[in-house]
């Protein structure tokens, strides 16, 4: 039976591979963890989770695939590199450099038809890695399971999720604390509220700072997903969360975002974010018929097997072996980078 890691830069991590690890198991094989920044993810890990803590141990452990959410993977890992991704934008949909390939990935798991595409000319023309369409593991449990978050909220307000991303170019977060505040105060909607992991410091405690009767804050280790279920709309700027609200069938406000288009309702000034906000939860069907064109494009499977898919083109891959692909461009730099951020230069 097949061996697998884990590699983790961030907490996003979790709520991507967790629904790959179960299908692991259920298959009876077994999965490991291995966070890039010791301090970073290993507090959340449950008792019966693996958690690997040196390259030495990597390397004995001798997993036969390393899956990886981020754009690097160590490539003196051994097994098969396949990357999953840790989030659904893309160049066309706020994330610059989705498609650039970095020379470490055997596979990449994509996520729909026009995604695949792409990465399938990328391929052809590269020869060094193959390309399979599985749907985004993360997605799953979306779809899969039904959480009571909205009954343990105790409200009967409209529920509001708003998310942020952290890139000081795109996030909005700090602009709309106050007026996130302001609303909450009013007792007209009841606020959830969770940011990205790598949000500043000073912007978290402030947001920590606003839960009261009508907020609650979520801290970013935890499953974003019953969020999303127990929200009636969105407020977003350009984080690729608000890609993954849509999916289920729920309005979508943002502000300033930098990829408006009329799948959403965007917002440009703080005085028009209430009135946009009614807009939203009246489901206008204009806006809704455009949004579920956008959503059905975006990541079409809605079956919750994205991760049973994975699996199987990468247990194909194992199987198969890589004698097909060419050998990757040495890459000197960037493989160089990765030893240093691990501390690792042997052979």
């Amino acid at each position: 039976m097949y061996k697998y890691l884990f590699y983790c830069q961030e907490l996003y991590c979790l709520s991507i591979l967790r629904p790959v690890q179960n299908v692991i198991r259920k298959n009876g094989g077994e999965a490991a963890w291995f966070f890039e920044k010791p301090d970073v993810g290993p507090a959340y890990l449950t008792a019966d989770e693996h958690r690997i803590t040196s390259v030495d141990a990597v390397r004995k452990y001798h997993p036969h695939a390393v899956l990886a959410p981020g754009n690097l993977v160590p490539d003196f890992f051994p097994g098969v590199k396949v990357q999953v991704f840790h989030g659904l934008a893309d160049d066309f949909t706020g994330k610059k450099s989705h498609y650039r390939i970095r020379d470490f990935f055997d596979l990449y798991c994509t996520r729909s038809p026009a995604e695949t595409r792409i990465f399938q000319k990328l391929a052809a023309k590269k020869r060094h890695f193959d390309v399979v369409e599985t749907g985004w593991p993360k997605m799953d449990p979306l779809f899969q399971e039904r959480y009571n978050l909205k009954n343990d909220l105790n409200t009967s307000k409209p529920v509001v999720l708003f998310a942020s991303t952290f890139s000081p170019s795109l996030t909005q977060a700090p602009v709309l604390a106050e007026t996130i505040k302001k609303l909450s105060d009013t007792g007209k909607y009841y606020f959830i509220v969770t940011l990205h992991p790598k949000t500043k410091h000073d912007i978290v405690a402030r947001y920590r700072g606003l839960a009261g009767p009508n907020l609650r804050f979520f801290e970013s280790h935890e499953d974003v997903i019953p969020l999303l279920q127990a929200a009636d709309i969105m407020l977003c700027d350009t984080s690729s969360i608000g890609l993954e609200f849509m999916l289920l069938d729920k309005p979508l406000v943002t502000f300033r975002t930098k990829v408006p288009g009329p799948h959403l309702l965007n917002v440009v000034s703080l005085p028009d974010i209430e009135g946009t906000l009614d807009a939203a939860l009246a489901r206008p069907p204009k806006l809704m018929a455009a949004m579920r064109q956008f959503a059905d494009g975006l990541h079409p499977r809605r079956d919750g097997a994205s991760s049973r898919r994975v699996m199987e083109a990468v247990n194909r891959l194992i199987h198969g072996g890589t004698g097909h692909l060419k050998p990757k461009p040495a890459n000197l730099f960037r493989r160089l980078r990765m030893r240093k951020r691990l501390g690792y230069y042997r052979l």
